[in-house]
């Protein structure tokens, strides 16, 4: 519901909730986790980025293949890879020459799932 442009946003007058501030920084998330979590939505604030994890949501995958599924090249699609597993978002195996990709655990994959859900809700 779109608010009318008269309506002002902010509080017009001062007047805090004790109780209510105190419960809210009783439940403040620390400082050093705001800043990991800040760091996190940064790396999914890539395209590319989401698109590896989509496709890797879905199956494990080679380089090869998820170069070739999101047409960029290898090179490329490494770099990104090595980003996403700085930070645990996805994890790789070595089978001979072929190194393999998945999702490093359910948490990426809901967390995945929540943000295409939130886009695609009316």
């Amino acid at each position: 519901m779109k608010q009318p442009e008269c309506e002002i946003d902010v509080c017009e007058e001062l007047c805090e909730h004790p109780q209510a501030i105190c419960l809210a920084k009783s439940e403040m998330i620390t400082d050093e986790d705001a800043y990991r979590m800040a760091d996190l939505y940064k790396l999914l604030g890539d395209a590319t980025r989401i698109k590896i994890l989509h496709v890797l949501s879905k199956r494990e995958l080679c380089v090869c293949d998820i170069a070739a599924v999101i047409s960029m090249g290898q090179s490329a699609v490494s770099h990104q890879l090595r980003l996403l597993r700085n930070a645990r978002l996805v994890k790789f195996r070595k089978e001979g020459q072929m190194a393999w990709y998945s999702l490093n655990d359910d948490h990426v994959a809901k967390l995945l799932s929540q943000g295409i859900e939130h886009i695609t809700h009316e």
